[in-house]
């Protein structure tokens, strides 16, 4: 299955791995899913995990986009008419669209609802696993 990960959950999945977004990413790891991206999804990946507050190692984090890039699915996405509330979500909302997949985010509210699928990590987990 293919789905579309805001930054929100690949932090918080990454920040504590016994939570749901957590369950999501390692259903990544473990082939169950399939990620679709574009160069602005790996691009705000990058720009977020590199925050000092996070800890992150720069190794590390150039791994995991490496690794997410590599088992991934790289989409090229039209322009979507939709006004979103933060700009930073229009690739995400483009490339669910473009892949046909959900959107699997801790803020739904961001998102319009009549395009795809946009769940949390629990309901994302409840519908499909």
């Amino acid at each position: 299955m293919r789905i579309v990960l805001d930054t929100n959950v690949l932090v918080s999945g990454l920040l504590n791995p016994s939570g749901k977004p957590a369950v999501v990413i390692n259903h990544m790891f473990a082939d169950r899913l399939q990620l679709c991206f574009d160069s602005r999804v790996i691009d705000e990946y990058e720009r977020v995990l590199l925050r000092p507050a996070f800890c992150f190692r720069k190794e590390d984090i150039r791994n995991l986009l490496t690794y997410l890039q590599y088992t991934g699915l790289l989409i090229t996405p039209q322009p979507i008419p939709h006004e979103l509330a933060d700009p930073y979500d229009r690739p995400f909302m483009e490339v669910a669209v473009a892949g046909n997949c959900p959107i699997v985010t801790g803020n739904s509210k961001h998102f319009p609802k009549d395009l795809v699928p946009i769940l949390s990590p629990s309901e994302f987990l409840d519908k499909w696993f």
